[in-house]
């Protein structure tokens, strides 16, 4: 039995699986992994990215940080690869209860998953911070230099920023998601990012997959390990 059918075999048997992804998920939807090759990691700005998209940078250079945000961050053109539109189905059938994601991307969503816990926030979503009234990213898109509401407020990206922390009320229903889970399936992640990659250590069970391009600190503890590209390994996947 090869990898795609060891994997096809827990999917059919299961009936909780939670999902749990990273940047690997939407590379294929054209938006770069920070990490890889081509990433941001990769490129020369007069501030390293993880600097530019800081707390401390966005309130002490908040013009600088929106021209970062526009330019690098917003892939508005983006649509969903196979693997998000598997994720779906798979969640229609009844088999995945939860997509747990690092992306802010909104691909999940766009696919017509239901259930989608966003660890980092959503591109898709800002808010005036005087009145709190909601913007797309259309509105952040064609605005220029600060964004700001009606009212006179600066309007703030709903995404989580470094030196910013996760949403309590989300990552403990992530938490509790993946350790009622039959099956956890992690793809598209380094592994790297804490607190977020520490959520696997909530899993009990012996189904534990990971489906990553290059090698990670967990790789020995999963029960099964198949190093490709998530939409090319979830593409091959059939609901039963």
């Amino acid at each position: 039995m090869n990898k795609i059918e060891q994997l096809q075999k827990v999917i059919s048997s299961s009936d909780n699986i939670v999902f749990f992804g990273g940047a690997g998920v939407s590379t294929e939807s054209g938006i770069p992994d920070f990490r890889s090759v081509d990433g941001l990691y990769s490129k020369h700005y007069q501030y390293p990215p993880e600097v530019m998209l800081s707390h401390t940078f966005y309130v002490e250079h908040t013009a600088e940080f929106f021209d970062f945000y526009r330019d690098k961050m917003i892939f508005s053109k983006a649509k969903p690869n196979k693997a998000h539109y598997k994720l779906a189905e798979l969640e229609h059938a009844g088999k995945l209860k939860a997509v747990i994601t690092q992306n802010i991307d909104g691909l999940h969503q766009m696919a017509g998953s239901k259930t989608v816990l966003e660890l980092h926030g959503s591109v898709k979503r800002n808010y005036c911070k005087r009145c709190n009234a909601l913007f797309d990213e259309k509105f952040i898109l064609e605005s220029a230099g600060i964004p700001t509401c009606s009212c006179g407020g600066e309007v703030k990206p709903d995404v989580v920023l470094y030196e910013e922390g996760l949403d309590w009320d989300t990552m403990q229903r992530a938490r509790a998601l993946i350790a009622k889970a039959d099956a956890l399936v992690v793809a598209g992640t380094s592994l790297v990012v804490y607190p977020a990659a520490g959520l696997i250590d909530y899993y009990r069970g012996n189904n534990l997959i990971l489906i990553n391009r290059a090698s990670t600190s967990t790789d020995a503890r999963a029960n099964l390990l198949i190093q490709a590209s998530v939409g090319e390994v979830l593409g091959q996947i059939s609901i039963e």
